[in-house]
Order: structure tokens, then C-alpha cells, then sequence
């Protein structure tokens, strides 16, 4: 069994920055793709960035591009979604996400928690 963990995120002003963490249980960590998912009041969940079982590749939803960095730490068990320029409408709960493969499309079969960030204007 697999268990996410997200933390860091918080309130904080539109311009601002903040650092999302998402620690995994596990021996398999580096052996599959993590993404970044957000669900905002009265929306759907949607993808916001993923990156491969390496590292090597990562993908971007457009709507955060050039905004958010997502990277890992296979050594430690974490992945992390740095975030700038934050903006009112990034207003959701984050959750991270393990997928079915090396690769960060398809399937997301275990999901944390997630954790609130609220962007004030």
C-alpha cells in the first residue's frame, strides 16, 4: 500500500510564492511517475504537472507554465511543486498522485490528501 502525504501549502498574496511537498511510502518510489493535481470549489479535479519515474521529463498544464517547477527527490521518497507568481484563480486543494507508469500520463492509481492553497488578491 502506498500512502501520499502532501503538506506546505498555505495562504498567501497574489504575486507570492509557495512550496508544495509530497512524501511516499514505499520501496517502488523511483519507479513511477508523480503528478500534481488541483481541485478548485465547484470544479472539476485537473492535471497540473507531472513528471517521470527519473525525473527527466515533466509536463505542464498551459495554464501553469513558466509559473510552477515540479520536481523530485527519489532518495527521499518526495516530490515537490514549487509554485511563483501565484495568482487568485490557482485557489484549490493540491494533490499529488502516483501513476501506473514510468511516464506521467495515463492512470493516477493513489492520491494523497491533498492540501489547501489559498491565494488572496
Amino acid at each position: 500500500q502506498v500512502q501520499l502525504v502532501e503538506s506546505g501549502g498555505g495562504l498567501v498574496q497574489a504575486g507570492g510564492s509557495l512550496r508544495l511537498s509530497c512524501a511516499a511510502s514505499g520501496r517502488t518510489f523511483s519507479s513511477y511517475a508523480m503528478g500534481w493535481f488541483r481541485q478548485a470549489p465547484g470544479r472539476e479535479r485537473e492535471f497540473v504537472a507531472g513528471i517521470s519515474a527519473s525525473g527527466s521529463v515533466t509536463y505542464y498544464a498551459d495554464s501553469v507554465k513558466g509559473r510552477f517547477t515540479i520536481s523530485r527527490d527519489n532518495a527521499a521518497n518526495t516530490v515537490y511543486l514549487q509554485m511563483n507568481s501565484l495568482k487568485p484563480e490557482d485557489t484549490a486543494v493540491f494533490y499529488c498522485a502516483r501513476s501506473r507508469s514510468r511516464w506521467p500520463g495515463g492512470e493516477y492509481d493513489y492520491w494523497g490528501q491533498g492540501t489547501q492553497v489559498t491565494v488572496s488578491s
